[in-house]
């Protein structure tokens, strides 16, 4: 399982960040229970209403942090509960990781009467990492993230939203880091990001990039990212509801 071999260090860099958080709470709305599917180490689970985390990862679950939330070990695919079990169902940065991500929604539909998704558009044209140093990135991950059409389409008639990227964002995935280029030299940081996996060749766009800083080159291209406080790298929410 990919994640038991990569996920080690999810608990110490991937950490919840909190406007993040708000757009996922704003989609969940009054759900009183949740079921969080490919719930990770539990990152924003909502702490005011009973959660099920849904993981198959042993070695994501090991790195929970919150004991009083019930964990079921099983994937997406085959939800272990029974028809309308749940006010709403959550999948935080997953969905590209199922086996079978249009099982896993029918799955969502079936147990929950609202679905939030935290996805990503494989149609975005990336950033300056994976344009300048990791092309490689754009082109592994392409194909694995749903197009947002065919999401929305499993799901029913779904909003979709975006969710910029703060530029001090806490949750290390591979858009956190936008403002901040010297994070992707840190091998720590790569090791939260399962893209940085899925690479080839990682030592030449790191040779590039930490050679781009300390010349400045760098900062004469992406100086102006500093103006900015957050950024539309393509992250979408994408709720539906069933409720009457």
């Amino acid at each position: 399982m990919e994640y038991d071999r990569i996920g080690r260090t999810y608990g110490t860099y991937r950490v919840p960040d909190p406007r993040i958080a708000a757009c996922i709470r704003r989609g969940l709305g009054p759900a009183a229970s949740v079921v969080n599917v490919g719930a990770g180490t539990g990152a924003y689970e909502p702490t005011d209403r009973r959660v099920v985390a849904v993981e198959p990862s042993a070695t994501m679950i090991a790195q929970r942090r919150t004991p009083g939330v019930e964990v079921v070990q099983a994937s997406a695919e085959s939800l272990p509960f029974p028809d309308d079990s749940f006010d709403a169902a959550m999948a935080i940065l997953t969905v590209h990781h199922w086996s079978d991500w249009r099982q896993g929604c029918r799955e969502m539909r079936r147990v929950a009467r609202r679905i939030v998704v935290l996805t990503w558009d494989p149609t975005s044209e990336g950033f300056w990492l994976t344009q300048d140093y990791f092309p490689e990135l754009l082109s592994n991950d392409r194909p694995l993230f749903p197009p947002l059409d065919a999401l929305r389409d499993a799901l029913g008639d779904a909003r979709i939203e975006p969710v910029p990227i703060p530029s001090d964002c806490t949750d290390g995935f591979l858009g956190a880091y936008w403002s901040r280029p010297h994070a992707y030299l840190d091998a720590g940081v790569r090791g939260a990001i399962s893209s940085f996996s899925r690479l080839n060749d990682v030592d030449s766009g790191l040779h590039r990039l930490a050679a781009d800083i300390e010349s400045g080159r760098w900062h004469r291209r992406h100086g102006h990212l500093a103006e900015k406080d957050s950024m539309d790298l393509g992250y979408r929410l994408v709720v539906w509801s069933n409720e009457t």
